[in-house]
């Protein structure tokens, strides 16, 4: 079975205003430097691009389970690390509040920001990558080729990002319109073979615009430090265990286009430019409306294009036992809606930003769980 591993972009925030605080220096040194901070679960934070927010990571697990308590256990050093420092942690892929992002102090941030400008000093958000492990080169290409336009759909789920500077985006997932100002990111052609991806990638870099092999931000890639695919669409989930339902996905999506490369089927030849509206829809009206669908292209209820979804990876659910985990959390979130929807019901209701994050804290520790 494939192991699967994730990584969540977390917030740091006023307990009482709910504003962004730059204090993820005084966090990673006070915690990383504690004995047992390399140990597994809940092991090291990391660093970002701007002081606002910390990376937590956990191990590979092929048993969801695990993956759930590591999960927790991540968000949990988090917050008691926050603490010491006088702040809380949030699941949320934008902040709510009005923040004037600073960035963390690295040679590389800071060399981002000299020819990004704006687009870096501004990229504050959070994502949740999604590792699934696989076998080869190979085997990752025909992943990415596979599963490249079922990703909108995972935007839909996830979306948690609806406001942006204090005010209303009008998107589910501002996050995934956000990333977009980057040259290297969105979705990609099909790639065919390892090598031919790996031509792509070498041509970017020789193009002198794309500074190191951390940019390529593709809505999928292969990682460059472990053997996995790399699916990097999805925001943050507010509550953990939507974090293991988008894993889950994730997991049998990637079995599956393998399993049909390995039967000779070849990849949808679906235009890059398609999926980049479908994208865009996704991020737009998450599962409120329509979404294009993966196969036709055309427009359908969110809902009906969630469960072509689920049947898709059906098989592969059924043979790793995440099936009913995937119809239990679905159903869950079809029926309560995605994370942008329980912001902005916390803001119909209490016309409060400060509101929207004490929720969100809540959520991330565990204590309100959806």
């Amino acid at each position: 079975m494939r192991t699967v591993g994730v990584e969540e972009e977390l917030f740091l925030v006023d307990p009482k205003s709910g504003a962004a605080r730059s204090v993820a220096t005084r966090i990673l040194r006070q915690t990383n430097d504690a004995p047992g901070s390399h140990d597994h679960l809940g092991g090291r934070l990391e660093h970002e691009v701007q002081q606002q927010m910390v990376e937590t990571n956990t191990a590979p697990h092929a048993d969801l389970t695990e993956l759930a308590d590591d999960i927790r256990q991540c968000r949990s050093r988090a917050i008691d690390a926050a603490r010491d420092a006088g702040v809380r942690v949030i699941a949320s892929a934008t902040s709510p509040l009005r923040v004037e992002p600073r960035l963390f102090s690295h040679p590389r941030y800071e060399h981002m920001a000299e020819v990004f400008g704006i687009t870096a000093r501004e990229q504050l958000t959070c994502a949740c990558h999604v590792h699934v492990q696989v076998d080869s080169d190979e085997e990752g290409v025909a992943a990415l080729d596979g599963i490249r336009c079922w990703l909108p759909v995972l935007v839909a789920l996830s979306a948690n990002s609806p406001f942006w500077q204090g005010a209303d985006s009008s998107y589910a997932s501002y996050r995934s319109q956000a990333m977009l100002r980057w040259p290297t990111a969105g979705p990609t052609e099909v790639f065919g073979s390892a090598e031919q991806y790996h031509a792509t990638v070498a041509a970017m870099l020789d193009s002198g615009v794309m500074l190191d092999r951390g940019m390529v931000y593709f809505d999928a890639r292969l990682s460059h430090h472990a053997p996995t695919v790399e699916i990097r669409v999805p925001d943050v989930c507010a509550d953990a265990a939507d974090t293991v339902l988008i894993a889950a996905l994730c997991r049998g999506l990637v079995e599956t286009a393998v399993t049909l490369w390995r039967d000779g089927e070849r990849a949808p030849q679906v235009p890059a430019a398609l999926i980049r509206l479908a994208g865009w829809q996704a991020g737009r009206y998450g599962l409120e409306g329509t979404l294009v669908d993966p196969v036709t292209l055309t427009p359908r209820p969110a809902a009906d294009v969630v469960a072509d979804l689920v049947e898709l990876v059906r098989p592969a659910l059924r043979r790793s036992g995440d099936e009913d985990l995937v119809e239990q959390r679905v159903d869950a979130v079809l029926a309560r809606g995605n994370g942008a929807m329980r912001q902005r019901a916390v803001l119909a209701r209490t016309g409060q930003f400060a509101d929207v994050v004490a929720d969100l804290a809540r959520l991330t520790a565990g204590q309100d769980a959806l």
